[in-house]
């Protein structure tokens, strides 16, 4: 995801219309911590004190370091050559709210990184402590985010370093991450988080199908378990997200009952989720997403596929050529939003903003 918050306050200053100098002052004052807690991922690997298991995911984000740079065109630079243990479960933790019978996230606006659907905290208490002072009529949520994205602005200083909070994914998840995290640092729309979390959820996903496809039978069948999983969660809250969308969409109806269907479709949901876990031999991964959903969990899922089938869609229309496609995006990047909007639409007419707003 995007660090747009730090953008704002390391380039952009203090001029922002919905964030005060304190706001900036944790973001700073948190990302520099987080540099100076990183050292090379060479010095951890020799370290005799690093665990065996450590050291073994280290050498292999290094590889997917390399691959990205020579099999996805993905940059050459300093972030992810170091790796900081940030001793906690989180690199950030993120505020989104919507409205009550909409889906449609509030928006923060920032100078440089424009409006975006979220506000970053490096403190959980202090992200809590900030949505408890959004309006009651709102639905927020604060979940905790497990890497982000600087957008290049400080290789200078080290670059965004691997972390603690996602080194221990499966191998696929592993190196899809760091796909979507350096596909950030490639296009950059300001102000369009739906456009550049759909882009680099594409990148990850094509990145992450060509390293699975040349690594070992093991790695292939544990990330197959994996996003079988994740395809059935992502399946079954589209659906659901539908369903709220249609029912905030009815002109037919007043407010008090939308209130009731919508409390219907999350009782159905969770329900559902409960069926669906049956089936995954006690995984439990998505419990915590489940209890807290609401609007804003769903408005914020969005912003990661909405656009991803035409940016699919583009990629095969440029003859699955990377350097090509990313050429295509950097074009739709520097439209205005409405015929970004537009251009995206007419590359997947079935995407797009009439099932997620």
């Amino acid at each position: 995801m995007l660090a747009l918050l730090l953008v704002a306050s390391l380039v952009g200053g203090c001029a922002a219309t919905d964030a005060g100098p304190s706001y900036y002052w944790q973001s700073v004052t948190g990302h520099l911590k987080l540099m100076n807690a990183a050292r090379p991922v060479q010095e951890w690997i020799d370290d005799p004190a690093t665990p065996p298991a450590l050291q073994q995911k280290l050498v292999l984000a290094q590889r997917m370091r390399r691959f990205a740079v020579t099999e996805l065109g993905l940059p050459d630079n300093a972030s992810y050559q170091r790796y900081a243990d940030l001793q906690r479960r989180a690199a950030v933790y993120n505020v989104v709210a919507a409205p009550e019978l909409s889906l449609t996230l509030h928006q923060w606006c920032f100078p440089v990184a424009g409006c975006v659907g979220y506000r970053g905290y490096f403190d959980e208490a202090e992200a809590k402590a900030f949505a408890a002072t959004l309006p009651s009529n709102m639905d927020t949520v604060v979940y905790p985010v497990p890497a982000y994205s600087t957008l290049g602005w400080m290789n200078w200083a080290g670059g965004d370093p691997l972390l603690n909070t996602f080194i221990g994914y499966p191998e696929g998840e592993l190196a899809r991450l760091l796909f979507h995290e350096l596909a950030h640092q490639v296009v950059y729309a300001s102000g369009d988080t739906v456009f550049n979390e759909s882009f680099a959820t594409a990148v990850e996903r094509i990145g992450g199908a060509r390293w699975l496809a040349q690594a070992d039978e093991p790695a292939r069948r544990a990330y197959a378990e994996f996003d079988g999983r994740r395809q059935a969660f992502r399946a079954h809250a589209l659906a659901t997200r539908q369903r709220l969308q249609a029912v905030y969409d009815d002109a037919s109806l007043d407010d008090q009952t939308k209130r009731q269907r919508k409390a219907a479709a999350m009782s159905a949901f969770r329900q559902r989720y409960e069926d669906l876990k049956q089936g995954w031999g006690g995984y439990k991964g998505y419990d915590a997403w489940v209890a807290r959903a609401n609007n804003a969990s769903f408005g914020a899922q969005a912003a990661y596929d909405q656009w991803v089938p035409a940016f699919e869609a583009l990629f095969a229309r440029e003859g699955r050529d990377l350097a090509r496609f990313y050429d295509a995006v950097r074009v739709l990047a520097d439209m205005n939003a409405t015929n970004r909007q537009a251009a995206l639409q007419a590359l997947a007419p079935g995407a797009g903003p009439t099932s997620t707003h």
